[in-house]
């Protein structure tokens, strides 16, 4: 699932071109429709040739309207920078490229609109021609400049296939298994409940999935989940996501909250960042100065304090320490914008390097500046769990080895993030995981049981091997995971099978009647007992292994089956025959038995596979195993 957004100067064209490339009109305020402008952020989707879906955003161009179009522009996959030919390179035109730019939105687009409103063709080739005058040395230079009549629809099959053509070129978001979802939009719904929608990052949703808002930690359950307005069971990273949340009121949430997994995000007051200024910043940043701050879908004030220098000039870089006014989520490596508030300004932006800092840096510490410089590169923990991450399930060497870090201070990290919780040790510190993909591994594993049990309640659990063909893992792997589940999770693995460690086998209605009568067969004959054909017969295949998997019936061949305690008593007969006279024939296991040769063999031959009893030509003695040591 891909997501594109426009960008463009006001009344360029950004929503008829929406409407033209998906048939729904983005506005959806009856005050933008009034005015035809976008006021809020607008949503869209379309369907490209090779049957992808790409959600569509479309933010404004309004220069009063740039704040909302910054929740909605830091999520995307690519863009479409729409340029009115009649009117050609704008104010809000270079501002939303220069934000572009900021935030490494590298995949784009330039479409020329209402080119039905041109002059002539040179006209035309004299808007293009400053239109890439204008995106040099931006993230766009390099982008295709397509011509579109959006209300005729000149052009937009076109646009549609070199969309297709630059999306392929787009690799997948990545899912690490710790989902957060920056909210753009909040409402309730009559019926329903709250609702929030957002660009979905770094991991995925299902229905029934505990979550929180952050910062303000509203716990609450996932109850429905819809992209572009189909009713999904899971949501992909990536995705335009609308989630119906239980136990959340829409009033207390906010735009610019982040909906997560609970224990896997912090929020944070302060940030460490590299900064970069636009070449058009109207004067300095300086220390102390006071700044507006957005990132993902949040905005707040935060004071600046500036990193080895009294300020920043226009067109240069630095590092900046922000103190928020309020709490966010934010992780190395999130792009991010300052405006100031008053005039309105967008003056620059750049990445967080460091999201938890323990505290105030000194300004002028050159320590302190050669720390970020590293965290550029990423901490020796973050690369490390970066690596555990790719690999899933690995030892401590693999990790460490795909690293590529210095021994010691691979050590140190690896054991940082282990006493942190972020890596886990599966199987006495042999194998570990990241604590976000075992929390998607384990409830993976747990919900393939749950829905064994849902299809088969008579049967004690779930195969082994069929558990680990569904989680898809090597045998090592699943090995020490299912170890790991059954220690800390309660799971009960025994006899070759998986199942909750609650579940019970039960028989109710009918199959209670059919297990009676069986039981009743039993008691009548019971050394000489019916088949396992008509035991099936009688009472069902699955009744009969769930007796057989209880122990209550214990299967010596493929055709005779005893009860456990019938079978505990013959075996002591055979065991005392053979201590007073040394060893016993199948015609005097017979006889005292008082069964059948055919029982009465079959239950010998079962003996010697168990290593109960040896053969000795004809005859049988003890062999070295106890009576129980032992089950087939």
């Amino acid at each position: 699932m891909r997501v594109i957004g426009t960008a463009g100067h006001v009344d360029h064209g950004k929503s008829t071109l929406i409407e033209a490339l998906t048939g729904k009109h983005p506005d959806r305020l009856k005050e933008e429709k009034t005015r035809e402008m976008t006021i809020e952020l607008g949503f869209g989707w379309l369907t490209l040739p090779n049957g992808e879906e790409v959600g569509v955003v479309d933010v404004p161009g309004h220069r009063d309207f740039i704040e909302n179009m910054l929740a909605g522009v830091g999520g995307i996959d690519a863009v479409l920078l729409v340029v009115a030919a009649d009117e050609g390179v704008m104010p809000q035109t270079k501002e939303h490229l220069a934000i572009l730019d900021l935030l490494q939105i590298s995949a784009g687009l330039i479409v020329l609109t209402k080119t039905d409103l041109a002059a002539d063709s040179d006209w035309l080739n004299l808007v293009e021609a400053d239109v890439r005058r204008t995106v040099a040395k931006t993230v766009l230079a390099e982008a295709p400049i397509l011509r579109v009549a959006a209300k005729s629809g000149n052009g937009v099959p076109e646009l549609i296939r070199a969309l297709e053509i630059l999306l392929e070129d787009k690799p997948a978001r990545p899912d690490l298994h710790r989902p957060r979802l920056p909210i753009d939009r909040a409402f309730a719904m009559s019926g329903f409940g709250a609702v929030v929608t957002g660009t979905l990052r770094d991991g995925s949703f299902s229905v029934g999935d505990e979550v929180e808002i952050l910062p303000r930690a509203i716990r609450g359950r996932i109850r429905g989940l819809q992209t572009h307005k189909q009713k999904e069971e899971s949501a992909a990273p990536g995705s335009r996501t609308a989630v119906n949340i239980s136990g959340a009121d829409a009033k207390d949430i906010r735009r610019g909250d982040t909906l997560v997994r609970p224990n896997q995000y912090q929020t944070t007051r302060r940030l460490d960042v590299r900064f970069s200024a636009l070449n058009d910043m109207s004067k300095p940043l300086k220390h102390n100065d006071e700044i507006k701050f957005f990132v993902n879908a949040s905005e707040t004030i935060a004071t600046v304090r500036v990193l080895g220098a009294d300020e920043i000039v226009a067109g240069e870089a630095g590092w900046l320490q922000l103190e928020l006014r309020d709490p966010v989520v934010a992780l190395r490596g999130d792009r991010y914008i300052l405006r100031r508030p008053s005039p309105g300004e967008t003056i620059g932006g750049g990445a967080v390097v460091e999201s938890q800092p323990q505290g105030r840096h000194k300004r002028f510490d050159e320590s302190v500046i050669k720390t970020l410089e590293a965290l550029t590169q990423g901490s020796p923990a973050d690369v490390l769990l970066e690596a555990a991450s790719a690999l899933q399930i690995a030892s401590a060497s693999e990790i460490i080895a795909k690293s590529r870090l210095e021994i010691n201070a691979a050590q140190t990290a690896l054991d940082e993030l282990l006493q942190s919780g972020q890596l886990i040790a599966l199987d006495n510190s042999t194998l570990m995981i990241t604590s976000a993909r075992w929390a998607a591994l384990s409830k993976k594993m747990r919900e393939q049981i749950k829905i064994y049990h849902a299809q088969f309640p008579l049967r004690r659990g779930i195969p082994r091997e069929e558990l680990k063909s569904k989680v898809g893992l090597s045998s090592k792997a699943f090995n020490a995971a299912l170890k790991y589940l059954s220690a800390s999770e309660g799971a009960r693995d025994e006899r070759g099978t998986v199942s909750e460690s609650g579940h019970e086998i039960k028989f109710a209605g009918r199959d209670q009647i059919k297990v009676q009568a069986l039981r009743r067969a039993f008691a009548e004959n019971p050394r000489l007992t019916p088949s396992v054909k008509e035991c099936t017969a009688e009472a069902g295949e699955e009744i009969v292994n769930a007796l057989i998997e209880s122990g209550e019936l214990i299967l010596i061949s493929a055709d005779i089956i005893f009860r456990a305690a019938d079978y505990d008593d013959m075996v002591a007969q055979i065991k005392n025959e053979i201590q007073t006279r040394g060893k016993i024939t199948l015609a005097e296991a017979r006889d005292v038995l008082q069964t059948s040769r055919k029982y009465a063999q079959a239950l010998l031959e079962y003996l010697d596979r168990a290593e109960i009893t040896k053969r000795d030509g004809e005859a049988r003695r003890l062999g070295k195993r106890k009576q129980h040591e032992t089950t087939f």
